[in-house]
């Protein structure tokens, strides 16, 4: 559920978590093209949508993809990036079979690291520098 401002509320929890992901094809094979990330918008959407999460964006170049994920605090954003890339390297090999070959990636599709960073609020500096202010009790 969410509340104005952008916060999730939960039980016991108001929360802004989003994260900022890369993830790179396979050797940097430049297989992607447009249908192909429709694609995987729409099997990363639902994955998202499982964890109760929400895909804000999703766009890419011909070697790798950027999401942007607003998600819930009791997920793990390793668990979530598993899923993201294990769901949309089956559907993209399902209906791209021709355009994605197992041989030329070795068996998968997408590299197995990935870049993730969390993002939105205020900058670090800002946060560091209310924490700082703050009335230390005496």
């Amino acid at each position: 559920m969410t509340i104005p401002g952008d916060y999730r509320r939960g039980r016991h929890v108001v929360s802004a978590l989003h994260v900022h992901l890369v993830f790179v094809t396979k050797y940097r094979r430049g297989v992607l093209d447009g249908a192909m990330l429709r694609c995987c918008q729409t099997a990363m959407r639902k994955v998202c949508a499982d964890f109760g999460a929400d895909l804000r964006e999703l766009n890419g170049e011909p070697d790798h993809v950027h999401l942007l994920v607003e998600y819930p605090p009791k997920v793990a954003v390793s668990a979530l990036v598993n899923s993201l890339k294990g769901v949309s390297a089956r559907r993209l090999r399902a209906e791209f079979t021709g355009r994605v070959n197992r041989a030329s990636m070795r068996g998968h599709f997408w590299s197995p690291s990935y870049f993730a960073a969390s993002c939105g609020g205020a900058p670090l500096s800002i946060i560091r520098q209310y924490i700082e202010q703050q009335q230390r009790p005496a």
